[in-house]
């Protein structure tokens, strides 16, 4: 693909056979948009599953998509409150493809909670920091839910607990998550209370490879030029992977102190994942900074695991229940 342009891959020890514009199947067209070539199936929301769409904004398009326990408790009790920001390397799928929809249904009867998954803007169309404003409004749009009871949606006047708010993302939708968190420290979100972030196989990078992305530059999931013309895709423009955006050890840039205020933190990940040294990284910064950190690092697994193997997304799930309702979870490494 001659006529595409460069995906800031070059540097040490990024030699791949990939073609990442293949690998993707994705398309850059010259107004800057992308043509996305893989079919994603779809599932629209059903009352049967207890799943509906409700508008975000407008103007942006945005939407959420709620999930509440199917079947529901049969004595209504107040449930723990997820929002969830899917992934995809900041450029693809919805609450509504089927692998996100199918794992936050399955999520909110696990659990059990009432999980608000989250339809932001995608890159290169809306570079960010697009997703994480979308993202706090969603947690805004919460937040004016529970202010309003008398107006507010009724599956969240009858079954949210606003006080036990969790932010959950997976891979993009992790650092989507983590962003969130920060963006919305210095924000009145009362009687909302966000108790804890969930980062599952968080989506974080840098110019400088680690031990773990030379291992796996060839990885089938996320081979190294394929995240690397994510990131190019996805930074605002003229920006590198050592951005605070991609490389969250790059200095305090503009969170600085807000990364202390942060509540506890659940980190998953996986020794196949060529991301796991950058989350682990992640893991130590917040505990420097005095933020409580649980951290579940095992070395069988890869990046996005838990949508292939159902015995991996059973495990994670477990472990996000444990957290939520607050059981202790021991950390491994």
């Amino acid at each position: 693909m001659a006529d595409q342009p460069p995906y800031a891959g070059s540097g040490s020890g990024s030699c791949s056979s990939v073609e990442p514009y293949e690998f993707l199947n994705i398309q850059l067209n010259p107004d800057g948009s992308l043509t996305r070539l893989q079919p994603v199936h779809t599932v629209p929301p059903s009352p049967l599953s207890l799943s509906k769409d409700l508008p975000l904004n407008a103007a942006s398009n945005t939407s959420l998509r709620l999930f509440l326990p199917h079947p529901l408790p049969p004595s209504r009790p107040k449930l723990p409150l997820l929002i969830y920001y899917h992934g995809g390397g900041f450029l693809f799928y919805h609450p509504s493809s089927s692998v996100f929809h199918d794992s936050c249904s399955a999520l909110a009867s696990r659990l059990p909670a009432l999980v608000v998954s989250v339809d932001y803007r995608l890159a290169p169309e809306h570079r960010l920091p697009a997703a994480y404003e979308d993202a706090v409004e969603a947690i805004q749009w919460v937040r004016n839910q529970a202010r309003d009871p008398g107006g507010s949606d009724p599956w969240l006047k009858d079954y949210a607990d606003f006080s036990k708010c969790f932010l959950m993302g997976s891979s993009a939708g992790a650092n989507i998550a983590y962003f969130a968190g920060l963006r919305s420290a210095d924000l009145d979100l009362s009687p909302v209370i966000i108790q804890g972030l969930i980062l599952n196989s968080a989506y974080f990078s840098g110019v400088h490879r680690t031990a773990s992305e030379l291992r796996l530059v060839n990885d089938r999931i996320l081979p190294l030029p394929a995240n690397d013309l994510m990131w190019a895709l996805s930074l605002p423009l003229g920006a590198d992977r050592d951005h605070e955006y991609c490389n969250p050890t790059v200095g305090d840039g503009i969170y600085g102190e807000k990364i202390g205020r942060l509540p506890r933190c659940f980190l998953n990940g996986y020794g196949g994942d060529p991301l796991v040294d950058k989350q682990k990284e992640l893991a130590k910064i917040l505990e420097t900074r005095g933020v409580q950190v649980v951290t579940m690092f095992t070395d069988d697994g890869f990046h996005g695991v838990e949508i292939f193997e159902p015995a991996k997304a059973l495990a994670l799930c477990d472990n996000i229940q444990k957290f939520i309702y607050a059981s202790n979870v021991t950390s491994t490494s």
